[in-house]
């Protein structure tokens, strides 16, 4: 069996595969006539009936002649019409098993018990059990294919306790029988003496070979619908397999995409939210001071520029995210491997935060995603003292490294005006998802002396040790 893989999609989320889903037909495979079988079983219940009959049709010539033979050689009186008997309910028993064949796909344990009950009835009716012993077998195949094997052979114990007894007591003219005393010619002279069949360890022979012949036969039925429905149950479990992996494969393409875009938010959030709210807040000032202070309002519109500027490279390279992997192959996305501490504070000074900062030029690791994530957890901090504490008297921001970790703190005293109102939560959660990803954690919350303190840890890997 082949399975075509599914291809990928632009950014590593796995897409759809081509075509519909896998079927058991696919799996089970086999010829043109088993595929049409499989899509029309009716086909396959006809076909076993029609057989039943042109069997039944032929044994009936040879159960007319047994039946002849048997009453030349005295097992039945010289004076009967056995062979009318036997025939009848030969042709009656072919008949009435497939029909009932017809059924077994829908009621086989109903069939079962039918065609059991017919086998009986025809034993002592004429002593012959006709083609009912190949139908109870095809009954039996269908109940192992419907079935369980407790159920099964449950099932095929019942039968052949009946049948065994049925065919041991009332049986006289089985397959063996029928090939033997079909060449037996009755004598024409009506005074002719009967010859006897002899008796005993003779008939106990004949009956034992004829419930060999049909244990075989039912056994046989039993066996290939137990194959048939175990073909069945691993086709059954390799399409549930399968339709598991692609719930998983959609479920993780979800994931994927839910990652995707929380990526691209908290980016945008970061570069948008930053920049804006600075290039807002000096807009503001150059048009408050443009009347009395043009110079500073002209310097205040030159910072906007510079700022907007920023965010657009900044933009850029998060929309270049959306694309593919980079030339290299590496697959890493545009972000930015240079990391000016003091050209990022600059503008929330020139925005009118009371700033006191201390290590921001200290040398920072090479870890890409460590500068980045100082960068942005520094820029969020600062946007939320301007956003939402304006007028606060004084604004503390540390850089510190140590030989394990590195730390970024942000402490202002508190807003003496109203501020834009409740922010969204997504700068605090970005934040604390980026140092979450390096192993580190962010405190974030009131001061105790008042105003707001934000604090990141960021453990990093030094020259000479690991990181904790």
């Amino acid at each position: 069996m082949v399975i075509r893989r599914s291809t990928s999609a632009p950014g590593g989320v796995p897409a759809a595969p081509d075509g519909p889903s896998l079927t058991e037909d696919q799996v089970s495979g086999g010829s043109p006539v088993a595929r049409l079988v499989n899509a029309q079983p009716w086909i396959m219940d006809a076909t076993v009936a029609v057989l039943i009959v042109l069997v039944g049709l032929a044994g009936s010539i040879f159960a007319w002649e047994a039946a002849a033979g048997a009453r030349f050689l005295g097992l039945y009186p010289q004076d009967s019409r056995v062979e009318h008997t036997v025939i009848w309910t030969w042709l009656a028993g072919m008949l009435g098993g497939g029909a009932l064949l017809l059924l077994r796909r829908v009621r086989p344990l109903t069939v079962t018990a039918l065609l059991t009950a017919g086998f009986v009835l025809s034993l002592l009716a004429a002593g012959v059990q006709g083609v009912l012993g190949a139908c109870v077998a095809c009954a039996l195949y269908s109940v192992a294919v419907a079935h369980g094997p407790r159920v099964t052979w449950s099932v095929v114990a019942v039968v052949l306790v009946v049948l065994t007894a049925a065919t041991w007591r009332w049986e006289q003219i089985a397959f063996v029988e029928m090939i033997a005393w079909s060449g037996v010619t009755p004598s024409p002279e009506p005074w002719a003496p009967a010859q006897h069949l002899p008796e005993p360890p003779f008939a106990a022979a004949r009956r034992t070979g004829s419930l060999l012949v049909l244990y075989a036969v039912l056994l046989l039925g039993v066996a290939v619908g137990s194959a048939a429905r175990a073909r069945r149950l691993h086709a059954h479990d390799l399409v549930e397999r399968y339709r598991a992996l692609e719930r998983e494969r959609d479920q993780s393409a979800a994931l994927a995409r839910a990652a995707e875009r929380a990526h691209i938010a908290r980016e945008m959030h970061d570069v948008v939210a930053h920049n804006v709210s600075v290039m807002v807040t000096l807009a503001d000032g150059a048009d408050a001071a443009f009347e009395r202070a043009p110079d500073r309002s002209r310097d205040a519109v030159r910072q906007v520029a510079r700022t907007g500027r920023s965010a657009l490279i900044d933009m850029q390279r998060v929309l270049g995210a959306l694309g593919p992997a980079d030339d290299d192959g590496t697959g890493r996305r545009g972000e930015p491997t240079e990391v000016d501490l003091p050209t990022l504070v600059e503008p929330f000074g020139a925005a009118g935060l009371p700033l006191t900062v201390t290590g921001l030029d200290t040398a920072l690791p090479d870890d890409t995603s460590l500068r980045l994530a100082v960068l942005r957890i520094l820029g969020e901090a600062l946007t939320n003292v301007l956003r939402h504490a304006p007028g606060t008297p004084s604004v503390q921001v540390a850089v510190r490294r140590t030989p394990t970790t590195l730390e970024v703190e942000v402490v202002d005293g508190g807003g003496t005006r109203a501020g834009e109102g409740p922010g969204t939560g997504r700068g605090i959660v970005g934040m604390r998802e980026r140092a979450a990803l390096l192993g580190g954690h962010v405190e974030a919350g009131p001061h105790p002396g008042g105003g707001w303190r934000v604090h990141a840890v960021l453990p990093w890997t030094d020259e000479h040790g690991g990181r904790p």
